[in-house]
């Protein structure tokens, strides 16, 4: 496993918006956790520990009946001033159980 570069994560806040890679709306974030947290996302096993050893973002999908969703730090290409821009469309991410 190769180190995990924490500088992009650590500068995502809750209610930013989150678009995937053509610009899509896929939600805002609700909740930031960093590599090596305790906090388990409400997925998979095996998914939920990966996420946590990564460090992850918890997204409130857009739509009526869009589900939440989370995005490991890996999956995060940029952050700008109020934007997490991602290096996966919203379909590619993990869906939350509840």
């Amino acid at each position: 496993m190769q180190p995990i570069d924490t500088t992009t994560i650590g500068q995502v806040e809750p209610g930013m918006t989150v678009v995937d890679p053509t610009g899509l709306k896929a939600g805002a974030v609700t909740a930031v956790q960093q590599p090596g947290t305790t906090v388990r996302p409400d997925t998979a096993a095996g998914i939920a520990e990966r996420l946590m050893a990564v460090g992850y973002v918890r997204i409130d999908g857009t739509g009526e009946l869009a589900h939440d969703t989370y995005a490991s730090a890996e999956q995060i290409s940029a952050v700008a001033p109020g934007t997490v821009s991602l290096r996966v469309s919203r379909d590619e991410l993990f869906r939350a159980e509840s």
